[in-house]
């Protein structure tokens, strides 16, 4: 897994999250931004192999 992947998603999809006026104040949608990168991040190796058909 590479942490800079993870930091990179994290810090893009926090910034866009602060357009998501729903979620509350800007550090709950900061901070759900962030999270959505950081699963994004993670999850991205595994659906690569899965698409790629290695199981």
């Amino acid at each position: 897994m590479d942490p800079i992947a993870i930091v990179f998603y994290a810090i893009i999809c926090g910034c866009l999250s602060l357009f998501a006026p729903s979620l509350g104040g800007m550090a709950p949608r900061l901070a759900v931004g962030a999270a959505v990168g950081i699963a994004a991040s993670i999850a991205l190796p595994f659906l690569r192999t899965a698409m790629a058909g290695g199981y």
